[in-house]
């Protein structure tokens, strides 16, 4: 059984990647929530109750040589939301890296965002950047995904971008843009996350929207981070 460490298992990627997880049921996952989210932890979960901002609130609680799954950042980012992105991805990822070493993790799974330029988005892009040169800094193996929007339940109105991303895409100046802030399904996101930690790289790993829509292909390959 693998142990599995979850931090923001109670949002909309966590609760559905936990679900998953356990109908394999080959995992023994703990997810760290607050006493108030209790409720919306999947059956089978061990509830971990801590601060995601505060390493030694949770740390002593990580099974020894667990996967760390990091999933804790502002929902329905923004341009607005400059400040939260700090004081909420930002340092929950700094402590998670401090906790993580300390419990002596043997894979760190980060779900980053597409590091392609965007102006609107680059505050966002610039703190999640942060943390993943953090989680690489701890030295211990990690994989690191980037989507840039999931749709899913209550996340669907980009859809309506979709014919302006085939556009963009049959221009060699916007191609790469339309590759790389491209629209993934959330469950393209859960099954790049189960590969991410079925398949623990020896350094690094990084996943782009390419590659998280390319995961049911047989020629599937990760990049090196």
């Amino acid at each position: 059984m693998t142990k599995i460490f979850i931090t923001g298992g109670t949002g909309y990627i966590g609760k559905r990647l936990i679900k998953a997880l356990l109908q394999d049921g080959h995992y023994e996952i703990k997810a760290l929530i607050r006493k108030e989210s209790a409720h919306k932890l999947p059956h089978g979960c061990e509830a971990v109750y801590g601060n995601a901002l505060e390493a030694t609130s949770y740390q002593d609680k990580i099974p020894d040589r667990a996967v760390f799954i990091h999933l804790v950042g502002v929902p329905h980012p923004s341009p607005r939301k400059k400040e939260e992105f700090r004081e909420i991805d930002g340092v929950s990822v700094r402590e998670a890296a401090i906790a993580a070493v300390q419990a002596h993790v043997r894979h760190f799974v980060y779900v980053s965002v597409s590091q392609y330029p965007s102006h609107l988005m680059k505050d966002y892009q610039l703190v999640r950047s942060m943390g993943e040169k953090l989680v690489k800094g701890t030295g211990i193996p990690c994989s690191i995904i980037r989507p840039w929007y999931v749709l899913g339940p209550g996340h669907w109105w980009p859809i309506i971008l979709l014919p302006l991303y085939r556009l963009a895409s049959l221009f060699p100046a916007t191609r790469e843009m339309a590759r790389q802030q491209g629209l993934v399904t959330i469950d393209q996101m859960i099954a790049s996350l189960v590969y991410a930690i079925k398949n623990a790289p020896v350094t690094s790993a990084l996943y782009t929207v390419p590659d998280i829509k390319q995961l049911n292909t047989t020629h599937f390959r990760f990049q090196p981070a």
